[in-house]
């Protein structure tokens, strides 16, 4: 049987420390289907892996005066539905990002909802297993 090959995309966990040590994770919704995910998006020439991931967590959750790590934590697979109605395979690569700033105001405020939750609460809401196992293991 034929398979497209895999697109590469790059995605941010976002993540900061609570007051009593615990971690918390950034989740924000779709655009289409408004379901919770990670900023994630396409590569962006000229930008390192990690680079390009940061881009997202600002244009996408307002992440800023952050940096994320050199080295991927994790990949998880996902079917992205295209206009014409077909799924294309993507894999994407996880950056860690260690939150320090938020901006109220960001590209796609207006289009997205951001919430902080634990990450065994972020591992329910997602529906890619291979990125719930991420989330699990923090």
């Amino acid at each position: 049987m034929l398979q497209r090959p895999k697109r590469l995309q790059v995605a941010a966990l976002c993540h900061r420390a609570k007051g009593d040590g615990t971690e918390e994770v950034l989740l924000v919704t779709s655009r289409d289907s408004g379901r919770w995910i990670i900023p994630k998006g396409w590569p962006i020439r000229g930008l390192k892996s990690s680079e390009a991931a940061l881009q997202e967590a600002w244009e996408e959750a307002g992440v800023r005066n952050s940096k994320a790590e050199a080295a991927p934590i994790g990949t998880y697979t996902y079917d992205k539905r295209q206009n014409a109605g077909w799924d294309m395979p993507v894999e994407t690569l996880v950056y860690s990002v260690a939150v320090n700033d938020l901006s109220e105001v960001f590209p796609e405020s207006h289009e997205r909802k951001r919430k902080w939750v634990s990450p065994s609460d972020a591992a329910e809401m997602v529906a890619e297993p291979e990125l719930q196992m991420i989330l699990r293991q923090m």
